[in-house]
């Protein structure tokens, strides 16, 4: 659970705050913190010289007639889309509280008295004009409030979008910052700005989410799970995004900046340390070789599991490629990007995970959302339903596979039954292409994931009718232990090394051999190099991990022994809770690569 600080202590200057959440990707960002959804926030303040003040306020009249036209805009959108005209006077509502003449004069006189750029005036004019109306009795006038921040943050973001006060005119949501918001989902990440996000921090959140995941995979510094008491947190605020840690430092002194500077120069002299690893092996000491692949949502991703020596995709999450489209993506769109990604790791190859939407991953268009999504319509599910969905994908699939070595994974796989149903239709894909005269690979492997209990207890199964297992350690955890991993309240229940997973580990790998295919892990415990003496004693054949996670984890590997962790197995099994297996494995991390693991 995050913990917010209380008042600065003695060794900290006036104004620094230090806030501690989840660090969930590791990375430093020094920067000015934006805000990511609330439009109302608190603008940076300046002063500005006698004669930028007409200037200064000729920008507010300038944004005053813009937001006009926004308004009405909506107010005309609103009647074409069908609804009741009678409605729209909600907009000439907004549009009186936009030139309300009381205001502007106010924010004009306090320009010119003051001596401040405007939005930090307005904001505090119009702030004033909020607190005042939420303490009144009467409810109509206290809903008025919210009319009048709307619009309100309808102006704010139109002065934004104006000259930034340092020479150069950059404009400020241009500007390199530290994103911080209440959450971010899936789709917002694939559509920030990476240029100009240096780093992100979210009320909520936590390890696994697949904010989280995404972060890492862009190799973004993150913390989520923070509480910032109302008013410690304003836009424009200089701080330091420690990752690593998961604090978000607000004001930092100027001796946490120089901390934190040299710690930033370690850490990439640790990388580069790293970097010699490329060409190495992925093995443990004693020679036994581990498949390590990489994890990947973007096809630009590959560059960098190359560079770094990953043997191909052991995961390709299509669901972000849809994202990106806002649409279903046709079956020749879907085919031309997966046979990129096959031929640029071929003879490697990559794993395509069939579409999983559902839980925190959403279609664009909402329709999917649900009371208890995690426990919902979501995974193969969806796909069994929207066969013609499904059935465009796996022909893509198919006709990817002769472009280099492609596999196909179904995702939330839940009994034998739905295993049977999607090779069906697989089969029917397959039928359809040979009519067609279309070249696909005859042999191409079919997998699924073992992320549910049901599947894990019935592994001995499924292993019959596929070629290989990838563990989904995400959702294995949380469904086992009943913690739902995006609830910032029962974050700290989410246990990898409970001694019930260790268990249905060991379960899924000996179904997995015992019936001649090949296992692997593609969840975040994978890269956790914490549990990596787990995975290489219970037998694990392929990690799949972020592409900024290769190098380490092939650290990792390197420094370990295989009969070792086997050994180590053995005494984690007559362990009972948690905390003892972690600790254990622990003093193994630390013994072998404690230099990188700390």
């Amino acid at each position: 659970m995050a913990v917010s600080s209380s008042s600065p202590s003695e060794s900290e200057a006036p104004g620094e705050l230090r806030f501690r959440g989840i660090p969930v990707s590791p990375g430093i960002a020094f920067g000015d913190v934006h805000f990511q959804t609330k439009r109302f926030a608190r603008p940076r303040t300046w002063p500005v010289e006698d004669l930028q003040v007409e200037e200064e306020i000729a920008r507010l009249t300038e944004v005053i007639v813009s937001t006009r036209k926004e308004i009405e805009q909506l107010k005309e959108q609103l009647v074409s889309q069908g609804g009741d005209p009678s409605e729209a006077h909600v907009f000439d509502a907004h549009l009186l509280v936009l030139e309300d003449c009381t205001v502007i004069q106010e924010v004009t006189d306090m320009v010119r008295s003051d001596r401040m750029n405007v939005e930090s005036v307005y904001y505090k004019v119009i702030r004033r004009y909020l607190d005042s109306l939420r303490k009144v009795d009467d409810p109509y006038l206290r809903e008025r409030a919210v009319d009048i921040e709307d619009v309100a943050g309808r102006v704010l973001e139109h002065l934004k979008d104006k000259v930034d006060p340092k020479p150069g005119g950059v404009k400020q949501q241009q500007r390199a910052h530290v994103l911080y918001a209440h959450d971010l989902t899936p789709s917002d990440t694939v559509h920030m700005d990476r240029k100009s996000v240096l780093g992100f921090a979210t009320e909520l959140g936590s390890n696994t989410s697949h904010t989280a995941i995404m972060a890492r995979s862009l190799a973004i510094p993150g913390v989520v799970g923070l509480n910032i008491p109302r008013g410690c947190l304003q836009f424009g605020q200089e701080v330091i995004l420690d990752g690593y840690n998961g604090l978000l430092i607000v004001g930092p002194k100027k001796d946490t900046r120089e901390e934190y500077r040299t710690l930033a120069i370690k850490q990439n002299e640790l990388n580069l340390r790293l970097e010699t690893l490329r060409d190495e092996a992925a093995a443990t000491a004693d020679g036994h070789a581990i498949t390590l692949s990489a994890n990947i949502e973007f096809g630009h991703e590959v560059e960098q599991a190359n560079r770094d020596g990953a043997a191909g995709v052991g995961l390709y999450r299509t669901e972000f490629f849809y994202f990106q489209q806002n649409k279903h993506p046709d079956e020749d769109q879907q085919a031309a990007v997966y046979s990129s990604i096959a031929k640029s790791v071929d003879p490697d190859g990559v794993i395509i995970r069939t579409l999983d939407v559902g839980a925190d991953k959403f279609y664009t268009d909402g329709r999917h959302a649900e009371p208890n999504p995690f426990l919902g319509w979501r995974g193969i599910r969806v796909s069994l339903l929207e066969t013609e969905v499904f059935k465009t994908q796996l022909r893509a699939c198919l006709r990817a596979s002769a472009a280099g070595k492609v596999r196909i994974m179904y995702p939330m796989i839940s009994g034998i039954e739905e295993l049977r149903q999607a090779n069906a239709i697989l089969k029917e894909c397959q039928g359809e292409l040979c009519a067609q005269g279309i070249a696909f690979d005859e042999n191409l492997e079919v997998g699924c994931m073992i992320e549910l209990p049901s599947a894990a207890v019935m592994a001995h199964l499924l292993a019959k009718e596929v070629d290989f297992f990838s563990i989904g350690t995400n959702d294995l955890i949380q469904y086992t232990i009943a913690v739902d991993r995006v609830n910032e309240r029962v974050a700290h229940l989410y246990q990898p090394g409970h001694p019930a997973i260790l268990r249905l580990l060991q379960t899924i790998v000996s179904a997995a051999h015992n019936n001649g295919i090949w296992v692997g892990v593609c969840g975040e415990m994978a890269g956790d190099t914490l549990y990596t003496p787990i995975l290489v004693g219970l037998g694990v054949d392929e990690l799949s991990v972020g592409p900024n996670q290769i190098l380490r984890l092939k650290h990792a590997l390197n420094h370990l022994d295989s009969h070792e962790c086997q050994s180590l197995i053995a005494e984690l099994l007559a362990m009972q809770t948690a905390d003892e297996i972690d600790a254990r494995c622990r003093e193994m991390a630390l013994t072998n690569y404690g230099d990188f693991f700390q």
